[in-house]
């Protein structure tokens, strides 16, 4: 059974990612305090269709900045989002990684 406090949890931090900006599942594991548990962040973002208010879940993506959840969104609906917001993608890897990655262990305080 999921762990819906850990799911809230991250549903918080992701709320946080500014638009534009992205951040990985190991960088909110990370924060959370529990490192190592991208996995579970994965997961968390796979279950957020429903939560309130909703979870930017397009702006979690990989380390290495690669969409690897794009196919929970549909076609090219996560490539869409984001170039919407201004983060260019190329071949499902979001280009100029390090100038848009949003650290969550330096953009907030726990």
């Amino acid at each position: 059974m999921p762990d819906y406090n850990f799911y809230d949890n991250v549903y918080d931090v992701a709320r946080q990612i500014p638009v534009g900006r992205v951040t990985s599942y190991g960088a909110i594991a990370n924060y959370l305090g529990t490192k190592g548990s991208s996995r579970m962040v994965g997961y968390a973002m796979q279950a957020c269709a429903s939560a309130q208010p909703p979870v930017p879940a397009h702006r979690v993506v990989n380390r290495q900045g690669l969409l690897t959840a794009k196919f929970h969104f549909g076609g090219d609906r996560m490539r869409q989002l984001l170039e919407s917001e201004g983060v260019k993608v190329m071949n499902d890897q979001v280009q100029d990684f390090d100038k848009v990655f949003w650290d969550p262990n330096i953009e907030l305080v726990l």
